[in-house]
């Protein structure tokens, strides 16, 4: 029966039609419904890993059991596996293994918009990219017959709105292959330098190989139409081109975009008058056909930044583009922001309060760089504010100055990547201050679960990690926890272990005011006889608070009761609805 789905899950139901059988991934969107939708299958085994690299890894494990395997991240997740899916080019598999990578042109909810297409032409192996859902259906079951047929991995790359825009998908049957019997293979899968520099020739070969299928496989085709024009394109941009531009041209799509054919795109060249490669970000095809002896236009009439659409191929062309609905009036600004009663804002106002030079991580609660809190300094990549706070001080010290300083990370976060600067800076020894953020969840993905809530993917019972008695493993004595909705003991905590002149952990608990275990207060008010105009209560950024007529409001649809403006007031106005009265 036909259904609408949404791109992660027809590649999920690909997947599992394709007969994976485990499935190892670390949340981030736009790739984490793939693994969410994936767990809905009772019949094959799925987890949240604490990052990706264990992700591939785990994934590698199980495809060296012999049956079919996946993970499934986010483009700059790919950056963290990208240590495994090196060797894994070396090594190739024994049962099919899938990794699927979805990048964020446009950078939607991410620090970059890199473009995935360089690591499968790095790594030496295969990348198929799907235009819409029941490509994603398909080509995902396709890459489990690619996996095992000329022994890869299988890069599978989505966008942001493939990823998330529906179309019709007709689901089949799951067809799983009996697990291919476990034979021990030292030079194969033994990577040090003497089996390494035999497994060389091997990829290059293969990468020979699946040239040649890329030339007449099914996964790129050619679709007549003008001869004007002859448009190279895969992935989204295809969906623009045919679109905006119809049939006026004849287009050669591409699933499998690495290793891309040769004669093929010859072939095409010739058979119209000029070439246009509509690719988002890089010039990825577009350097190919010019290495290949084939001239095109590309990017020097789309950019590279950002994502495309119908109306931009279409002014391109001087093509009207078709009518779309237009708002009369401009939509208002709406910068994001901390949810109210989120429990990291009482963190970030006692930070920003004393003056402490803070460095950030991914996570929502780098939203506390937005005015008014204003509280952060930097954020890179995930687990890079401890060990970047250690080389800051590390910079200070060597230069005679002194600031105050801390970092923040949230507990997923720290998990993924940050224990190992917490180790550098317990080792290494500097009075750093590190504060872990723990709201018992991974927050910004969507509510998933990490190793520090208790819970696995399907929320059930699992082992949960200590994070004081893991700091404490560490070499740190100093560690203290702090209810970060209590403004007076979160000050006082951040006083003290800024004045200690050794390394200190600060853990931040309180569970995400989202959660649905979570039980939150009934909202607070503003006493007007009592409010000074004062407006302290606004420099804490909660939604929730506005000012109107000469004194605060709070909206008690959105008031969660957290009580952090009621500690901050110094006239007492806010309180329960009933003392406000």
């Amino acid at each position: 029966m036909k259904k609408l789905m949404i791109g992660n899950e027809a590649v999920a139901r690909g997947l599992y039609e394709g007969g994976v059988r485990v499935v190892s991934s670390y949340p981030g969107t736009p790739s984490t419904e793939i693994t969410e939708f994936l767990s809905e299958y009772n019949d094959i085994y799925t987890e949240w890993a604490p990052n990706e690299k264990v992700a591939t890894e785990v994934a590698f494990g199980a495809s060296l059991s012999g049956v079919r395997s996946a993970t499934c991240m986010k483009h700059v997740g790919l950056n963290v596996a990208a240590d495994p899916l090196f060797t894994l080019s070396y090594t190739g598999v024994t049962g099919g293994m899938v990794i699927c990578v979805a990048d964020d042109p446009a950078m939607h909810s991410s620090q970059n918009e890199q473009d995935s297409r360089h690591y499968a032409k790095a790594a030496k192996v295969p990348m198929l990219e799907p235009s819409d859902s029941a490509e994603c259906l398909a080509f995902a079951k396709e890459a489990f017959k690619i996996s095992e047929t000329f022994d890869t991995p299988v890069l599978f790359r989505l966008c942001t709105r493939i990823a998330h825009s529906q179309s019709v998908v007709e689901p089949g049957e799951r067809v799983a292959p009996d697990p291919i019997p476990y034979e021990r293979k030292g030079e194969k899968f033994i990577m040090m330098p003497g089996n390494a520099k035999k497994r060389h020739p091997f990829v290059e070969e293969r990468l020979q190989k699946l040239t040649a299928f890329a030339e007449t496989s099914p996964l790129n085709r050619i679709e007549e139409g003008g001869k004007h024009v002859g448009v190279i394109t895969s992935g989204t941009c295809y969906q623009y081109v045919r679109e905006a531009l119809g049939n006026e041209v004849s287009v050669l799509k591409l699933g499998l975009v690495w290793p891309l054919p040769v004669d093929l795109i010859r072939r095409f060249a010739a058979s119209v008058e000029r070439v246009v490669v509509i690719e988002e970000l890089d010039g990825f095809i577009e350097e190919h056909c010019r290495n290949i002896g084939v001239t095109v236009d590309g990017k020097s009439i789309f950019p590279p930044i950002g994502e495309y659409s119908q109306s931009m191929i279409a002014a391109a062309f001087g093509i009207e583009p078709k009518p779309h609905v237009v708002l009369e009036d401009p939509i208002p600004a709406r910068p994001p922001m901390m949810c109210a009663g989120c429990p990291h804002r009482g963190m970030f106002y006692t930070l920003k309060k004393n003056g402490v030079t803070v460095l950030g991580d991914i996570g929502c609660y780098t939203l506390g760089a937005q005015p008014p809190l204003a509280a952060i300094d930097s954020t890179l990549c995930m687990g890079a504010s401890v060990s970047g706070l250690h080389g800051f001080n590390r910079g200070l010290a060597e230069t005679g100055r002194a600031m105050k300083t801390a970092c923040v990370i949230g507990d997923s976060t720290f998990v993924h990547s940050g224990m190992t600067g917490l180790a550098d800076i317990a080792y290494n020894g500097s009075a750093s201050l590190v504060i872990v953020l723990d709201n018992s969840i991974t927050g910004m993905t969507g509510h998933q679960e990490n190793p520090t809530t208790g819970y696995n993917i399907h929320g059930d019972p699992a082992g949960k990690i200590d994070l004081e008695a893991l700091c404490r493993a560490m070499g740190f004595s100093r560690i203290r926890v702090v209810d970060p909705y209590d403004l007076a003991a979160t000050d006082a905590a951040v006083k003290e272990e800024l004045a200690a002149n050794e390394p200190s952990v600060i853990i931040s608990r309180r569970p995400c005011v989202l959660l649905k275990r979570v039980k939150t207060n009934p909202p607070l008010a503003v006493d007007t006889e009592l409010c000074r105009s004062c407006k302290k209560c606004l420099s804490l950024g909660c939604p929730a608070i506005s000012f109107r007529d000469g004194h605060a409001v709070i909206n008690d649809t959105l008031c969660t009761g957290c009580g952090v403006c009621a500690g901050l007031c110094p006239f007492h106005a806010i309180g329960g609805k009933e003392a406000a009265q």
